[in-house]
């Protein structure tokens, strides 16, 4: 074995945080971190990414990578928090220019979101290479969720974000700006032509009643079993599945908070004339 993962997971929005380490040369990097938050209180807690750090610590484990599978919509992320606690480099899909150039303008956040995704230490590209200690990431870009979403392949092991989820739930929602049930069958064919035996490692797991939150499949297991996505169904009838699911869904409850956050790497932005920050909540926009 040359990597070690842990997970960790936030109840509150359902999210997957990992902590991926190089076992010989004990770097790593984190992927999808959550800040908690709580929208009632507008008070936020680095309960969770404080638990992470403790981990990285115990470990003596050297943190390289911050990295991002997308421009989340329900949950804010604690990459600079992380970053100014360990040093590491934020990194996100190239594409978050394109959501950037979408978002920024909605919320009139130009003075303190940069357009140029200058906030991210890294926009990385489809089929780059970035290193883990000896180890390789390749970057793959899987959009259709969102056109930011990117996946990491590190040796026999993918983390997907919400490009899929596991097989009894099928796939991640397209219909949020620049989503495409087309386009996100055909990043899941690209994971899914990967060898059988490759692991999938999802960002979140809503599961029915009776089964406790999972976030570990394989290739093999995706193809059989996916409700949505399994060797039966043609892309035709994927997308007018997913397009039927999709049909009258509500946003998520966190998605205007998280987006303008997020869209900072996890800063609040700057605080006004009283020395206080805000989010900012569109009228009738969404």
């Amino acid at each position: 074995m040359t990597i070690h993962i842990k997970p960790f997971f936030d109840p509150d929005t359902a999210t997957f945080t990992y902590v991926v380490s190089d076992v010989s040369t004990h770097k790593a990097v984190i992927i999808d971190s959550v800040l908690n938050y709580d929208p009632c209180s507008g008070r936020t807690s680095t309960k969770g990414a404080d638990e992470v750090i403790s981990y990285v610590k115990e470990k003596n484990l050297k943190v390289e990578w911050i990295l991002e599978t997308h421009l989340h919509a329900d949950h804010l992320t604690a990459a600079s928090y992380l970053k100014e606690k360990l040093g590491a480099k934020i990194g996100i899909g190239a594409r978050i220019q394109e959501a950037l150039a979408f978002w920024v303008p909605i919320f009139n956040t130009a003075k303190d979101t940069p357009v140029d995704a200058s906030q991210f230490d890294e926009l990385l590209d489809d089929n780059q290479v970035i290193k883990l200690g000896d180890i390789d990431i390749k970057v793959l870009h899987t959009p259709g969720h969102t056109p930011v979403c990117a996946s990491y392949l590190i040796e026999d092991v993918i983390f997907v974000g919400d490009t899929l989820f596991m097989p009894d739930i099928g796939t991640a929602r397209t219909d949020f700006p620049g989503g495409s049930a087309e386009v996100l069958y055909d990043s899941i064919q690209r994971i899914l032509s990967l060898p059988d035996e490759t692991r999938i490692f999802t960002c979140h797991d809503y599961p029915p009643e009776g089964r406790e939150a999972s976030y570990l499949s394989t290739v093999k297991e995706q193809k059989q079993k996916n409700v949505l996505v399994n060797t039966s169904i043609s892309r035709t009838e994927y997308v007018a599945l997913r397009n039927k699911r999709d049909e009258g869904k509500s946003v998520p409850k966190l998605l205007l908070p998280s987006l303008q956050v997020n869209l900072r790497a996890g800063k609040f932005g700057d605080p006004e004339n009283n020395n206080i920050r805000y989010i900012k909540i569109p009228i009738n926009k969404i």
